[in-house]
């Protein structure tokens, strides 16, 4: 399938990047700029700020802008996340903002509730529906892990289809700055299905150390993650990942990189081998 045609279009008005020094956000803030495209970054720590549990911050991010990218933290599946995605788009509607990009979440069901309020809401839409990401394992919850060698998690034999976030923020690119992708839902993965005992075994060829995958009982390893002193959410989001999305409803390929892009997704192993050679992987002395 070929990519959307058309010219890249600059526009004068920016675009408001939710979540802007995120895995997605920053990158998409990066491309962006880089093309000339008008950006402000929504994140409790810009100017103005943007904080998704004060609403009173909302009009002065999205007044005058054309464009929101729309990246809910920590999670659309997480309690009130649909009530604060409809009094966002209500606010946008408000401020004529002409084109929302949602990043969703493949299989739960409340990022799904929200792709409808996105996609209801009397805007052009354009909804990214992805899988776990690589970039987990570099830059989130589980990069010490890899770094001591022992990717300590949940037992679970279900494959997923890891998909890179530079591929999610091409695609975002594209749809705020490229005619052709109001209207669509790219549901987007990688080219093959992983288990995480794939991924170690991927991330110790890269590095070219020993890194395993320890299996642990769901319930120790939430004790774990608790006792480690980790924000509440993230353990109520770990807890809902590994006990309800990874129970094989997600374990298929999808063609939304290709349709978006023109091409196909980037393989886990380019990731690794790329992020290897950076030295963020290195054993922890």
């Amino acid at each position: 399938m070929k990519s959307k045609p058309g010219k890249i279009t600059v526009q004068q008005e920016p675009v408001l990047v939710l979540g802007g020094t995120g895995k997605t956000g920053r990158r998409i803030a990066t491309r962006l700029k880089t093309m000339g495209v008008p950006i402000r970054i929504g994140s409790r720590s810009s100017l103005p700020s943007f904080d998704w549990h004060n609403e009173a911050t909302w009009d002065a991010c999205l007044n005058g802008v054309a464009a929101v990218y729309i990246n809910y933290a920590p999670d659309l599946a997480m309690p009130g996340a649909t009530d604060a995605i409809q009094t966002l788009v209500d606010r946008a509607k408000t401020h004529k903002v002409r084109h929302l990009v949602l990043l969703s979440g493949r299989g739960e069901e409340e990022a799904q509730a929200c792709e409808r309020i996105v996609q209801d809401s009397g805007i052009a839409w354009t909804v990214v529906r992805a899988s776990w990401f690589n970039q987990n394992f570099s830059e989130g919850a589980f990069v010490e892990m890899v770094q001591a060698g022992q990717i300590t998690l949940p037992k679970v034999a279900t494959p997923e289809p890891f998909v890179d976030v530079n591929d999610i923020a091409d695609i975002v690119v594209a749809a705020l700055t490229e005619p052709g992708h109001a209207g669509e839902l790219y549901e987007v993965t990688g080219p093959r299905m992983m288990t995480i005992a794939d991924v170690a075994t991927e991330l110790s060829q890269a590095t070219g150390r020993d890194i395993r995958y320890v299996p642990v009982p769901h319930g120790a390893f939430l004790t774990g993650l608790a006792e480690s002193g980790a924000p509440k959410d993230a353990v109520w989001m770990l807890d809902y990942l590994f006990s309800t999305v990874l129970d094989g409803r997600n374990a298929h390929l999808t063609d939304g990189v290709q349709r978006a892009l023109g091409r196909p997704p980037r393989d886990f192993a380019d990731y690794a081998r790329e992020l290897a050679a950076t030295g963020v992987w290195s054993a922890v002395a």
